[in-house]
């Protein structure tokens, strides 16, 4: 049975664990404080001490491990740190993938002797469903470790994607930055309000995207042309009449109070309501849990 070592045991540190579990493995938990073993314990129940351990010693829980996946803090100093000593503590031809949203794989394995092990695997809230994951290899990532992380990633009911190479932000972020700062600036300018935003991207964009992909989308709403038809006859246009509006982010104070006023209330009852849609969904479009 393989074994898989999760650095960090936040949100998702225990959604990687959950799934690794529910894949088969073994897991091992290190995080560097003690109070959160009653967590690990209270999440695994009867399979904790057997399937799965805690320690607060990141290098002995990492002795003979077949996959690394890192959730640990997002600060570059602290990061680096560990990763040398993972790569210390694990063979060679381990993977040691960080969970990491805002940091480069190269910036991580900066002078670290495993750098063709590095890189990260970065998953989009809430990861205990949502079945994307970014693969991003540093320029010295190995392709031998690369395709060894997307079999793991797969084997523990993910679906994840490679990118050819890394870039600030990665794939899905970059995408956020674009959407929420158009929002916000739409807000400002007096466009729309936080409550009919989300209404509107929520029933169009989120259905439209959560089925067919941007490209595919255009492909399909250009006729027979597809794509090539519908940058002709609208598209191109848009680089001229629909210029991206520059949100104000040193007076964010009205959005923040008008984000909590109209989704403050009963956080735990939203977030539960999110995930039972979310579940559902996934279900009707037939993607594994």
């Amino acid at each position: 049975m393989s074994t898989a070592l999760i650095v960090g045991a936040g949100l998702i540190g225990m959604s990687f664990a959950q799934r690794f579990v529910n894949s088969g493995w073994n897991v091992h938990i290190a995080d560097v404080a003690a109070e959160v073993e009653e967590k690990v314990t209270d999440t695994f129940g009867d399979r904790f001490g057997t399937t799965v351990t805690f320690s607060t010693d990141m290098k002995k829980a990492a002795e003979g491990v077949d996959f690394v996946q890192e959730s640990g803090p997002e600060k570059i100093e602290i990061k680096r740190q560990m990763f040398a000593d993972l790569a210390a503590a694990t063979d060679d031809g381990v993977p040691l993938a960080s969970s990491s949203s805002a940091l480069l794989p190269s910036k991580i394995a900066e002078g670290n002797p495993a750098a063709d092990r590095i890189l990260i695997g970065h998953p989009f809230t809430p990861p205990s469903l949502m079945p994307v994951l970014e693969i991003v290899p540093g320029p010295g990532t190995s392709q031998e470790i690369v395709d060894k992380a997307l079999a793991v990633y797969k084997e523990i009911g993910l679906d994840p994607s490679q990118l050819k190479k890394e870039i600030p932000g990665f794939v899905g972020n970059r995408i956020q930055k674009i959407i929420m700062w158009e929002l916000i600036g739409l807000v400002q300018e007096g466009v729309v309000d936080v409550e009919e935003a989300d209404r509107i991207v929520r029933n169009s964009l989120g259905l439209r995207y959560a089925t067919v992909g941007p490209f595919e989308a255009n492909q399909l709403g250009g006729g027979k042309q597809g794509i090539r038809g519908l940058f002709e006859n609208i598209a191109y246009d848009w680089d001229t009449t629909l210029k991206p509006l520059q949100p104000d982010l040193g007076h964010m104070e009205d959005i923040f109070t008008a984000v909590e006023e109209a989704f403050g209330d009963d956080p735990d009852a939203r977030i539960a309501k999110r995930d039972h849609d979310l579940q559902g969904f996934l279900e009707v479009r037939g993607d594994k849990k």
